[in-house]
Order: structure tokens, then sequence, then C-alpha cells
């Protein structure tokens, strides 16, 4: 007997009728009689005799339903580990990210889906876009979270949600607090150069180049934070990606979008080759979610 025979043989013996198993098993009562008939067929012998408009098992079927029954519990065992395993998600999630980040998207992300799967593995490797290659091809990281990242081989990206870079400012510099402000209104003040943190670097630098503003730039730093952190100190203006902005607002410092914008995209990569876990899949979801709330 197939497994399918099972099924339908043990439906009908438990419920007494084709109509009521069909109704069980949530399929029509023309493929119940032919798969009891096939099952028939290859048996060689009768399972049911209708009786009064009733099914009655044969001494056979009544032999073979002990048997029947045992692999019947078994099948059920294995749809029944089948969906915990589902509902219980286990494993191991590798993510390498940005640094700005881990300000708010990804600790909001990890909380909120840790709350929901406790039994999951999260390990967060911050990196720049010069390491996501070598990381990816070594399995070190399942997927990474980039700003702008150049394209890679046997790397495929998909936009998790469109950004912009602001300009941070401390309040002592511009005392009307502007909420938009534009390159060249910049000039005047003392600017921490980022000039050469990768593609966002090369997105401001492309500007100021573009409209021949020259800025007094005389302390380069090559991460957002550490800039963030200088504004805040009065020691200048910045322009750095809303993510690690809006992490390191506080009384002294306020932030100004930049008009024209200066937009840019925050991206996922995982390896062509390579399907994402189940896991790593929902946490991705999560985070497509949230960046599109947040921002």
């Amino acid at each position: 007997m197939r497994l399918r025979h099972i099924e339908i043989f043990h439906a009908i013996y438990v419920t007494g009728s084709i109509t009521n198993a069909a109704n069980f098993l949530h399929v029509s009562q023309p493929s119940v009689s032919k798969v009891l008939a096939h099952a028939e067929l290859q048996l060689g012998f009768a399972l049911f005799q209708r009786i009064k408009g009733r099914l009655i098992p044969t001494a056979e079927a009544q032999m073979l339903f002990s048997e029947v029954d045992k692999v019947y519990k078994q099948i059920r065992s294995v749809r029944n580990s089948a969906i915990n395993l589902k509902k219980i998600k286990t494993g191991n999630i590798n993510i390498g990210l940005t640094p700005a980040l881990g300000f708010e998207l990804i600790p909001i992300a990890v909380a909120q889906y840790k709350r929901d799967n406790p039994q999951v593995n999260i390990n967060l490797q911050t990196m720049h876009n010069d390491e996501v290659h070598q990381a990816l091809l070594e399995h070190k990281i399942d997927f990474a979270l980039m700003f702008s990242p150049p394209p890679l081989s046997g790397v495929t990206q998909n936009i998790v949600c469109e950004s912009e870079l602001v300009m941070m400012y401390p309040k002592s510099f511009y005392p009307q607090l502007p909420t938009s402000i534009t390159l060249d209104e910049i000039a005047g003040h003392q600017v921490i150069g980022i000039w050469d943190s990768g593609p966002l670097g090369d997105l401001i630098w492309n500007r100021l180049s573009e409209g021949d503003i020259e800025v007094n730039a005389d302390i380069k730093v090559q991460t957002y934070f550490i800039a963030a952190r200088l504004a805040a100190q009065n020691m200048g203006v910045c322009i750095i990606d809303e993510f690690t902005a809006r992490g390191n607002l506080n009384n002294d410092v306020a932030i100004a979008s930049i008009s024209p914008a200066l937009k840019f995209n925050l991206k996922s990569l995982h390896l062509e080759n390579k399907s994402l876990s189940h896991v790593a899949n929902d946490f991705l979801s999560l985070i497509n979610g949230l960046a599109n709330k947040i921002n």
C-alpha cells in the first residue's frame, strides 16, 4: 500500500464513510473513492462492503487496520514535527553590517526577533564595503547590510530602503536651527571631512566638486560616528547618514536635510549560489519592514 492508500483507508475506517473521510481530509469524495478503488485493486481484495448505506470493513481490513494504524501514527508524528519546526525556529544568523546601523535599526530588529525566536543565535559583525565580498565567499556571514555597495561578482544585491545624507551641526553654529540647508551654506563653517569613507564619502565629494564649493576641513575622519561625536564637541559640522545622525542626537546638536538631497540605498547582499536559511530570510524581512518604517 502506498502512503496515500494508507491515509484514505485509515480515514474511511475511522469515520465510517467516504463522505466523512473526504471532509476529514479536506478533499473531494470522488478522489477518496478513486484512491480506495486503486488500493483494493493493488491488494487484490476488498477493504469495505457497502451495507445499508454504510461502509463495513471486511475481515481482511480489520486484520490490516492495526498495522496501518501504526504507520498512520508515524505519519502524523512526522507532520507534527514539521509543523513544530516551522513554529519553533532554531539556527544561526551571521550578519555583516555597516556600523551606522548599530545605533537604531539593528538593535530594534534583534530585540524584536529574539522575543519571538529565543532559540535563534544572531552574530553581528561590523565591516566596511571592501570587507564584505571576502566575508561572503568565506561563509563568515549569511548576508550583509551596506550603504550603496559597488557591484560584486557572484553577489546578489537588493534594496532594503532609500535613505539620505544629512548635516549634523552644533546648535551654536546655526542659532536659527534650520531643518534644510544647501552645501553652499556650510562653506563658512569648519567641516569635518569624511571624503575617504567609501561610496557615501564619494557622494559628498562629487557634489562639492560639481558645485565648485570649497570648505574648511582640517579635521578628517573615516567613521561617521566619530564625525558625529566631534560635531557634539563644537568642532564643526558633518555630513553623515541619517541612521548615524539620529543615533547621536543630543541637546547640543541638530540635523538638517541637504538640498538638493544626497540620496543613497541601504542594500542587502548575499551569494547568488547560496540560498538564505529560513531564519535568515525571516530576519532580513523584519529588517526590511523596520527600515522602511523608521525612514
